[in-house]
């Protein structure tokens, strides 16, 4: 079950990689076969298995020897990781297959918004629906812990976008909404606090170490993807010792 998990994920990495190049251009999904986008060369089905391929050929293409962007086998290894994690987490049931539909929404956002400071509304808000349909057949969350979980998990952007503009985007706000639905609103409370702390310590790094100025700018929807994979694989714990350590 391990290896299927892995190599599921790996599949999966393997297409998201399309996603994360051709989405941003506005490029058909599955129009034409992948190329090399420095000669043009179709890759041949064995130049394009998930990770090894990229080991065969030493991270460059075949025909023309230009470099391989690590980030392919970068998503690729990270999704097979995250959907064996929450196969471990989850187990093999029908909710499962929701779950790994978040983790890679939320591996395509992350890579999308890292180079391009976008969160695509194609991706979100499609999520958003897709969400909450499954809290009607979800055991962990029904339809309304989705529909909360959709307006606090937009709702508390939406504040910071209000208050603070410059803070959050508005793509924030559809991703948060985005895991609301698929969590429900406690564990979109997780999702959100998880991802303020993590996009905290990484910025006060950034900043100490003199990577990014102050008036640079930093992607919030990578941290608060992992807020939200922290929340699905061990929201309930968390919550439980929040509960446990404050409220006796």
């Amino acid at each position: 079950m391990i290896a299927v998990a892995l190599v599921i994920g790996a599949v999966i990495g393997s297409f998201l990689n399309v996603v994360i190049v051709r989405l941003p251009k506005d490029e058909s999904l599955v129009s034409r076969r992948s190329s090399c986008r420095a000669c043009g060369t179709m890759i041949r089905w064995f130049d394009n298995i998930p990770i090894l391929s990229f080991i065969w050929l030493r991270g460059r293409c075949r025909q023309c020897g230009a470099s391989i962007a690590w980030r392919y086998p970068v998503v690729e290894g990270l999704t097979a990781v995250l959907f064996l994690l929450a196969a471990w987490r989850i187990g093999w049931r029908a909710e499962l297959a929701g779950a790994w539909i978040l983790l890679a929404a939320l591996v395509t956002i992350s890579f999308i918004d890292l180079e391009h400071q976008i969160i695509p509304d194609a991706i979100t808000l499609p999520g958003i629906v897709a969400g909450f349909v499954l809290s009607f057949i979800s055991p962990s969350v029904t339809w309304l812990d989705a529909l909360l979980g959709i307006l606090v998990g937009g709702g508390i952007p939406f504040l910071v976008i209000v208050v603070s503009p410059g803070g959050m985007g508005g793509g924030d706000m559809k991703l948060g909404a985005m895991l609301g639905a698929f969590l429900g609103y406690k564990l979109a409370l997780v999702a959100i606090f998880s991802g303020v702390v993590l996009g905290g310590l990484v910025a006060g790094v950034l900043l100490a170490t003199g990577l990014r100025g102050r008036r640079d700018p930093i992607p919030f929807g990578p941290f608060l993807a992992g807020g939200g994979v922290v929340a699905l694989l061990f929201g309930e714990g968390c919550i439980r010792w929040y509960l446990a350590a404050f409220t006796g």
